[in-house]
């Protein structure tokens, strides 16, 4: 008997330390700065069991095998480790885990995606996403540090297109598409819809965010309607224990100006963020023509956010965005304060937005997570030009709580949120007032499977209510096949829509003059297929001397009775809704060498966009068919970038029937870094390309100009300068 207690009471200790110990807990840092990776991926290897590293840098693995296994950690930028470790483990406590930063580490096969709701990394999830993040993000800061449509044009697929000659507003394309199908997000929230996407990309800077994430093709599943075309989700830097405070002080041959700086560190309980800067710009005419190609503005940006840690589970964070900007263009003589009867032209915007962000995450436990979240926004914006006034405000919510879990096998995120969205337009003259009130009510599913190991499908369905355009069902499927380690290849389509609004780039270029109010009953929403289909390969050469990789993508979107502002009697414009639809087809192409301290990334873009309606088929305006990107850098680790960059565009389309110019843009960057500090001159298009070289970009008397579509740069050549500090 007595032999039999004590057999049962060893059974029962070792039971008690396999359920303790087989759980694997690590915090994951930097060996040089001992801040945490967030992101930072563990894998055991031969299993499907990993997760992705914290705010904290802390990571947990549950239900390791016993016996001895060996733990994986690796992060983008660092050299991968490998720990063996028998379990049960002696001890519980977290295992402290330092990565070491390797001069050829910029995969960015490890970096996790926030867009997809996944703590799963970028090579391992159907869905295409492409990531633009660390030094690259870095990089095009240099280039044009006051806003983010450099970053997004230079990236293959997309294209900034300029709705203003001389205010400067642009709105994304990709895939050709019209920019009112890109939805365009912070942190998940789309702040950025409907009246208050204009001059969005002008008064967004890259020096608070850790990295922006792009998904091309139908986004709804997850986020609703709006993402017919892609996603740009712009991912906040969070706090770390060791503190980041970062001053930039650019400035432009153009007399423009950028200061700005980030605050972040964690505390025991609290963490913070805050990012304050300061943009300006001098009107400034390269042409000679007497009109600005840079307008005058003056924009202030302060973003607060607070973090709450409760407790290892459960966080808190609240946050503020608010940016004001005073921006004006037209005739130089007026903005100089010279105005006269012959010269009186201007357009000015004057722009207030503000945001609030509330979001709880809680991990209920190793496998499952719930998150809350909400935001309001207020935008408001007055555009003025001689004898016109458009004045409007926007309130816009967002409410959503998803919960997630993540399996050995299968992963599923479930959720459902509330948008509202209403717009008032102030006292019109002349026209009846555009005032719209949506409220859509979502829930959505989606499913990761591991089929195989080799095999991973994603799958969704979102369904939506419209309290104006009704219901909407949306599934998509994706699927990656892992076919060796050099190639893999990956599918996917869905269904999308876009809830029709005033709000467009064709209204946006003549300032919503004679625009008349969208007729909503007699108006249906617009709705969406498409699909994708990429392959990648990556390998090394000669003996590892070189890196090559490379991926190449079909895409196709159908978008069915779009809706197109069209003349109107009494010079006035109007919404109409024909039958037919049209549809951008084409591929990328991606290629990157690495060498040394030499990397060259080229890519192309063919976009073959057209219009059908009325048994009549016109190529859709303002899209480049062939697109080539070229960009050479040079980088000693933690000493010097030198960067050049060369941008080919084709003919394009224009909406007056007539065809542009094909060119050329080249720019050439370079930095040289300290510890604590670096400099860094960029020379931005070089080759002084302007559309005004090409010919006239308005007609008629310069007291009242109509401007020609804007296809290519108007600003020229100019060149910037600044310091980046780092305490």
């Amino acid at each position: 008997m007595k032999k039999l207690t004590v057999l049962l009471a060893a059974l029962l200790y070792t039971a008690i330390a396999y359920s303790q110990n087989n759980t694997f807990k690590a915090i994951i840092k930097d060996a040089k700065t001992n801040s945490p990776l967030i992101g930072a991926s563990a894998q055991v290897l031969r299993t499907s069991i990993g997760s992705a590293a914290d705010s904290t840098g802390s990571v947990i693995l549950g239900n390791v095998p016993s016996g001895k296994q060996i733990i994986e950690f690796r992060f983008l930028g660092y050299a991968t480790r490998r720990d063996t470790l028998v379990f049960p483990l002696a001890q519980a406590s977290p295992l402290q885990v330092s990565l070491n930063p390797e001069e050829e580490g910029d995969d960015l096969d490890e970096v996790v995606v926030s867009a997809t709701r996944s703590s799963r990394t970028i090579a391992n999830i159907p869905t295409r996403v492409e990531v633009i993040a660390g030094e690259e993000l870095d990089e095009k800061g240099n280039m044009k540090p006051g806003d983010i449509r450099m970053l997004l044009a230079e990236s293959t697929g997309i294209q900034t297109q300029q709705t203003s000659a001389t205010s400067g507003n642009s709105a994304i394309r990709i895939q050709g598409l019209d920019g009112k199908y890109t939805q365009v997000i912070r942190d998940g929230f789309p702040l950025y819809s409907g009246f208050s996407g204009g001059l969005g990309l002008l008064q967004v800077a890259p020096l608070d965010l850790q990295q922006v994430e792009v998904i091309k093709g139908s986004s709804s599943t997850l986020y609703g309607g709006g993402a017919i075309a892609g996603l740009v989700n712009l991912v906040s830097k969070k706090p770390t224990e060791e503190r980041q405070l970062n001053f930039l002080l650019n400035g432009t041959s153009a007399l423009g100006l950028d200061a700005s700086g980030f605050y972040a560190q964690k505390f025991e309980k609290i963490g913070t963020t805050v990012y304050a800067a300061y943009n300006h710009g001098t009107a400034y005419d390269p042409a000679d023509i007497g009109l600005t190609a840079i307008p005058k503005f003056d924009r202030f940006t302060l973003n607060p956010k607070l973090f709450i840690y409760f407790n290892e589970n459960t966080t808190l964070i609240a946050g503020v965005n608010a940016t004001t900007e005073k921006r004006i263009g037209g005739d130089l003589e007026y903005i100089k304060g010279n105005g006269s009867a012959d010269h009186s032209y201007f357009e000015e915007n004057k722009t207030g937005r503000y945001s609030t962000q509330l979001e709880l995450d809680h991990r209920i436990n190793d496998k499952a997570k719930l998150v809350i979240k909400n935001s309001v926004s207020y935008y408001d914006r007055t555009i003025g030009l001689p004898n016109y006034k458009f004045s409007g405000d926007q309130v816009s919510t967002y409410t959503e709580a998803n919960y997630s879990r993540k399996g050995e096998k299968v992963d599923w995120v479930i959720g459902a949120n509330f948008l509202t969205d209403k717009f008032n337009e102030n006292l019109a003259t002349g026209i009846a007032v555009r005032d719209y009130n949506y409220t859509t009510v979502g829930g959505f599913v989606q499913n990761t499977l591991n089929a195989t190991e080799k095999v991973t499908i994603e799958s969704g369905i979102r369904g939506d209510y419209h309290n104006e355009f009704g219901f909407f069902f949306l599934p998509k499927i994706s699927a990656l096949w892992k076919i060796n380690e050099h190639f893999s290849t990956r599918l996917g389509g869905g269904l999308g829509y876009k809830a029709p609004t005033v709000f467009t780039e064709d209204a946006e270029r003549i300032q919503f003059r004679g625009v008349l109010p969208l007729n909503v009953k007699g108006t249906k929403a617009e709705r969406s297929y498409g699909a994708n289909y990429d392959i990648n390969f990556r390998t090394t050469l000669f003996d590892d001397e070189v890196g090559f990789s490379i991926n190449h993508m079909f895409f196709y979107t159908r978008i069915n009775n779009p809706v197109l502002l069209t003349p109107a009697t009494g010079g006035n414009y109007q919404y109409i809704q024909p039958n037919g639809n049209f549809d951008t087809k084409g591929m990328e192409t991606n290629v990157k060498l690495t060498y040394g301290d030499f990397k060259l990334f080229v890519g192309y873009t063919y976009a073959d966009v057209n219009q059908y309606s009325g048994g009549t088929t016109t190529t859709y305006p303002l899209v480049s068919k062939h697109r080539l990107n070229n960009v050479l850098m040079y980088e000693i680790e933690e000493k010097w970038k030198v960067g050049a960059e060369a941008y080919y565009f084709s003919r394009q389309q224009l909406n007056d029937g007539s065809t542009g110019k094909s060119y050329w843009t080249a720019g050439l960057m370079a930095e040289r870094i300290w510890e604590r500090f670096s400099i860094f001159v960029n020379f931005e298009n070089f080759m002084n390309t302007r559309q005004t070289k090409f010919g006239p970009i308005y007609s008629g008397p310069i007291t009242n100009p109509v401007f020609q579509d804007i296809y290519a740069p108007v600003d020229g050549f100019v060149v910037n300068a600044g310091l980046k500090l780092k305490f």
